[in-house]
């Protein structure tokens, strides 16, 4: 039901398209001077634009349970299928939820990452680190998690070129199968931002 290709081409093109309107209005900072939360609702509209539903911050189905809205860790984007509408929780249905609602458990989950080999001021002294100690966490996070069946770490490295890329994502890879963390191959894309 999910393809993470698909995911990753609609993350592209939203890319894609963000970056394009940045470079026509001559902004001083592109889309690399941003954090993880500045690039969320750009996702989200490009998860949109290629029609998948898409709920933020949505509380993980093991903290479904807690009374208080306000407790219990969060995912950054839950994506249904044909802009289709999440379903409550169990504890929380009632007779005005949607009949098309997507159970939690057939949703897809995503957490998002951004990791910077340069900041503003220059070199990032935290990337290694940020790459391969705080991205871990999420993915432990995720398959933890027994409500949820699909799910998925969108890592946005922003880095001086593709060949970094593939080689920094290479040893991440590899670090998390040593781990024994449940990853599957990454679906890799590419979108080229101006100096």
């Amino acid at each position: 039901m999910w393809s993470v290709a698909d995911l990753a081409d609609a993350v592209e093109a939203g890319v894609k398209a963000s970056n394009s309107q940045l470079d026509e209005e001559h902004a001083v900072y592109g889309l690399d001077a941003r954090d993880e939360v500045e690039l969320h609702p750009i996702l989200a509209q490009a998860f949109t634009c290629a029609d998948y539903g898409v709920h933020r911050e949505h509380r993980y189905p093991a903290d479904q349970k807690k009374r208080k809205e306000s407790e219990g860790e969060r995912c950054d984007l839950v994506l249904t299928p044909d802009g289709l509408p999440l379903a409550s929780s169990e504890r929380k249905a009632t007779l005005f939820e949607p009949a098309d609602a997507v159970p939690l458990d057939e949703a897809y989950w995503l957490e998002v990452k951004t990791v910077a080999q340069y900041t503003i001021e220059g070199p990032n002294p935290q990337y290694s680190s940020q790459l391969l100690s705080t991205i871990r966490q999420d993915v432990t996070k995720l398959s933890k998690d027994q409500g949820i069946l699909h799910a998925g770490l969108l890592i946005m490295m922003f880095v001086h070129d593709e060949r970094v890329a593939e080689h920094d994502l290479g040893i991440w890879q590899d670090q998390c199968l040593t781990r024994g963390l449940p990853i599957a191959a990454p679906s890799f894309r590419s979108v080229k931002i101006k100096d």
